[in-house]
């Protein structure tokens, strides 16, 4: 592969897609599908959703950098109660690194948000046991009212 440089038009173009998706959210790879190594950005708009989630596989610890604005991180134990809530931003902490099995969820606090993620390929679609029972999923009803929820949760880290 060439050398990809990571430049303001590609971002812009990333957050602009992430705006017209309905998803909320646009990726970007760095890295060729069967290589070892996964490294994507990941354009983030305020709407978009993730569901609370654990990578299962040893190999799938995940790296996240957040790059612009402020994304929320919640650390989730696997009844649904909350370990931990971080906020990622380029002015804060910066990143995490979420080792496999940990539940976790991402927000994006701000109209436009960019991560930088990194785990282990190949690219495995989430098995069923590792999406959360207690949360929905993407495209089910009580997605708005988690997302208020949490929402209401950073807005107090952010007031702390």
């Amino acid at each position: 592969m060439p050398v990809q440089l990571l430049e303001p038009a590609l971002l812009a173009e990333l957050q602009a897609q992430a705006a017209s998706n309905p998803r909320g959210r646009q990726h970007h790879n760095l890295h060729a599908m069967d290589e070892p190594c996964h490294r994507l950005l990941v354009a983030l708009s305020r709407d978009t959703y993730i569901a609370p989630h654990a990578h299962f596989s040893a190999s799938k610890a995940e790296t996240l950098l957040a790059l612009r604005g402020r994304v929320g991180l919640t650390l989730w134990s696997a009844d649904g109660q909350v370990r931990q809530r971080v906020l990622l931003s380029p002015e804060g902490t910066l990143g995490v690194d979420v080792p496999p099995k940990q539940f976790h969820s991402l927000i994006a606090l701000d109209a436009q948000c960019l991560i930088f993620e990194c785990k282990a390929g190949p690219y495995v679609p989430l098995a069923e046991h590792e999406f959360a029972h207690w949360a929905p999923r993407e495209g089910e009803a009580g997605v708005a009212g988690f997302l208020a929820a949490e929402r209401a949760a950073f807005a107090e880290v952010l007031d702390a």
